[in-house]
């Protein structure tokens, strides 16, 4: 009996062991599993994201969509030929965009040498100007980052050297062949055939110089933003030497002036690139870089939300550069107190004001899409000031300016019939997965006059804290 009861009792011992041993397979098992499935997941996103990048890039690689280092010149697209990217043109371009010494043409002596192209494209606002409007000559102060800039009271409105659009942002402009919300600048690519209205008027007529887009824009831009270039001004303040450097091609005689200076901003301009996005590191193969709503956002734009329709590009904007009527707001339509522009701007117009085409008319160009977290304006008249309500916008499928024609609205122009979850989604991709957080990289520490930059007015300095 007593051996009976033993042998009971290691039967009933062993077989609670063998429950317990049983409970924890199942557990561990049950772990792995949902393990599995997580990764399983993961890696399904991140498979789906790649086959659509795959089908939509132009070379069939996602690889397509990975920009360049900044100093891989020979990998830069869209160069001018006749403006070799070098080193030394890259550098002098980067101390003339911050050169607030260059601002010798202001309306008023009161403002004389206090801004610089960066007034109206700040890096910490993403290379745009820190308010709805930009303005150079005519204004004062900067706040944090260029949202403090307002008229001086000596001038008028019409005084003021101020945009008729919502400045680009002079970043990732490798992927731009003609310049400007029109396309006006350059004079191949999308301008090849529109050679009978480049003498509109004096600035486009540059486009008869075979220049380029970077290159055509800039020497205009130099001439309209009251800048001046010469080598008696160059001797002062310090850049002959770099100009020299930049163009040992060129005679002494033609060496220093606004066309050569608008060559060396072009090749700076070539190299600033958000290559440090999330969306440019998945690229590359850290799959971490992105969150996975930022994934589902991306597989939205890429896929039911169409957004590649128009930008699909390594910047997202369009090559060749498309033009489309949207139907959204001008700027003086934007509720802000605006200059320089009103219901007869030409430049309302879009392409259509360039080339004069009526298909044409009220079309514009298809922009880049990183670093817009912290613009705050959106659109070429500002109408909308948070990036969800420009997923909001092209969601509903409404346009909302009056004066633009139905016939000319795009038919990629329609509901999207997207979820909230999904504009949440979109909208991450775009404000987060396509954000790099160190433009700052771009900028110099310090310009060859010494002077405050990007601006040199007294109220700018203090807000500055440049003295």
């Amino acid at each position: 009996m007593p051996d009976d009861r033993i042998t009971c009792m290691s039967f009933h011992c062993g077989l609670n062991i063998m429950k317990k041993t049983f409970t924890v397979f199942i557990a561990l098992a049950s772990i792995v599993y949902w393990l599995a499935c997580v990764h399983e997941a993961e890696w399904t996103l991140d498979q789906h994201l790649a086959d659509a990048l795959n089908r939509h890039s132009h070379t069939g690689s996602l690889e397509w969509y990975i920009m360049p280092e900044s100093d891989d010149y020979a990998a830069l697209p869209f160069q001018d030929p006749q403006n070799p990217i070098t080193k030394e043109k890259v550098e002098l371009g980067r101390l003339l965009f911050f050169e607030t010494g260059l601002g010798l043409e202001a309306n008023r002596d009161v403002l004389m040498g206090t801004y610089s192209c960066s007034s109206c494209h700040v890096p910490g606002r993403s290379f745009t100007a820190g308010r709805f409007q930009g303005i150079a000559d005519g204004a004062i102060g900067f706040g944090q980052s260029g949202e403090g800039r307002s008229k001086h009271p000596l001038y008028a409105g019409d005084d003021v050297d101020a945009q008729g659009a919502r400045p680009l942002p002079t970043i990732n402009l490798a992927y731009v062949t003609n310049a400007l919300w029109a396309g006006s600048f350059g004079s191949y690519h999308v301008n090849t055939g529109t050679e009978s209205v480049w003498n509109q008027d004096t600035l486009i007529a540059i486009n008869f110089k075979g220049k380029h887009g970077l290159e055509a824009n800039n020497a205009r831009a130099l001439i309209v933003h009251r800048q001046v270039i010469h080598k008696e001004l160059m001797d002062a303040l310090g850049y002959t030497e770099m100009f020299d450097k930049a163009f040992p091609e060129i005679p002494p005689s033609e060496r220093y002036n606004r066309e050569t200076a608008g060559a060396a901003i072009a090749a700076y301009f070539r190299t600033i690139f958000t290559n440090q996005a999330p969306f440019q590191r998945w690229l590359k193969g850290e799959r971490n870089a992105m969150t996975e709503q930022e994934k589902r956002g991306a597989l939205l734009f890429f896929g039911k939300a169409g957004c590649s329709n128009c930008h699909n590009s390594p910047s997202l904007n369009s090559i060749p550069h498309k033009f489309f009527a949207l139907g959204v707001k001008d700027l003086y339509q934007s509720g802000f107190q605006v200059f320089r522009t009103g219901p007869d701007d030409n430049r309302n117009l879009g392409r259509g004001g360039f080339t004069k085409r009526p298909e044409d008319m009220f079309k514009f160009k298809v922009p880049q899409l990183y670093n817009l977290r912290d613009v705050g304006f959106y659109f070429h008249g500002a109408s909308k000031h948070t990036l969800r309500e420009v997923v909001e916008y092209f969601n509903n499928g409404i346009p909302e300016n009056p004066n633009v024609p139905a016939s000319q609205i795009s038919a990629f122009f329609h509901p999207l019939g997207l979820t909230e979850q999904e504009i949440d989604d979109l909208t991450a991709f775009l404000e987060n997965g396509l954000y790099d957080p160190n433009l700052e990289r771009y900028a110099p520490k310090r310009t060859m006059s010494g002077n405050c930059f990007p601006n040199n007015d007294p109220l700018s300095r203090i807000e500055m804290g440049c003295q």
